[in-house]
């Protein structure tokens, strides 16, 4: 699961390079083609308007990289099914089309049948790739297959330590491969490179993705929103039920002995993982979540 090109070679080089020694078979699922990307677009084409065609002809350039990125890792290039979702729009399409979006992924689960899915890491602070944790999780509890063991990558944020954490084992010629398939990347190394390969320099590490938490009707909240804020504030709540949202303040919360934010009303009949987010809907040109998701239960 890659919700941009670049994020398979950083996050996954040498797993994919692993697995295709041991015989196994690789498909990337592509949610987009990085094509919101107007800095380096500037920059590489020397231009300052960015409008719907310069895009699209971006995103296709990024597409083609990824292709020859996968190709440098021994995987052939159909292996790769791009969607072309919105970049920066995927956070958008679990709010507003999520049986959609959950059934795109359920499919390439049923058609591939892996026994292992790498997905991004739900805390991970690039909402493209939270968002993209979340449907995977859906889609995974709402296939009728033997479920897949699911391994979270993290790239943008702090790591997690604790358990199941796990430390991939690899070799320099590995390394120097998925370096190589980093470079294939020439839109975003041009004016990252640096910041791209001190990420993709980093030791493969996951986490093992916890089954479910039970069926609960309540849950404590990790947040403690300041009050000044919390009028501009809303929470998003998805699940196997659906989604739903709330201002901040006309959310079912109520405060526990600890001063902890605690959520009501959950319906314990319904199945599966439960994610909810804390997020502001104001215009900003920071691209990063400053709360993000959790998993009720699983906190």
């Amino acid at each position: 699961m890659a919700p941009h090109p670049d994020d398979e070679s950083i996050a996954t080089g040498e797993l994919i390079q692993q697995v295709r020694q041991a015989g196994g078979e690789v498909q990337i699922l592509l949610l987009t083609n990085g094509d919101n990307n107007p800095w380096p677009q500037r920059w590489v084409e020397r231009r300052l308007r960015i409008g719907p065609d310069e895009r699209r002809r971006w995103g296709e350039r990024r597409r083609s990289e990824v292709a020859r990125a996968l190709i440098q890792l021994g995987v052939d290039s159909q292996a790769l099914r791009p969607q072309g979702w919105p970049d920066m729009g995927v956070t958008g399409r679990l709010r507003d089309a999520l049986d959609d979006s959950v059934a795109v992924i359920r499919e390439r689960l049923e058609d591939f049948r892996p026994t292992l899915v790498a997905l991004p890491a739900l805390g991970d602070h690039h909402p493209d790739h939270s968002a993209a944790h979340v449907l995977t999780r859906l889609a995974v509890a709402r296939w009728n297959g033997e479920a897949p063991r699911m391994l979270s990558f993290l790239v943008h944020g702090h790591e997690v330590t604790g358990a199941g954490r796990v430390k991939l084992d690899s070799s320099v010629a590995l390394h120097v491969n998925k370096m190589a398939a980093l470079a294939c990347h020439g839109s975003q190394m041009a004016l990252s490179g640096k910041r791209m390969r001190r990420m993709a320099d980093r030791a493969e590490r996951y986490h093992w993705t916890p089954d479910a938490a039970g069926a609960v009707e309540s849950a404590v909240l990790p947040w403690q929103p300041s009050p000044l804020l919390q009028g501009w504030m809303h929470l998003t709540m998805v699940d196997a039920g659906g989604v739903r949202h709330w201002p901040w303040r006309d959310a079912p919360l109520a405060m526990d002995g600890q001063g902890r934010h605690v959520l009501h009303g959950l319906d314990p009949a319904v199945q599966g993982p439960r994610f909810v987010k804390l997020h502001m809907n104001v215009p900003s040109p920071w691209i990063f979540d400053r709360w993000g998701w959790c998993e009720l239960g699983n906190a």
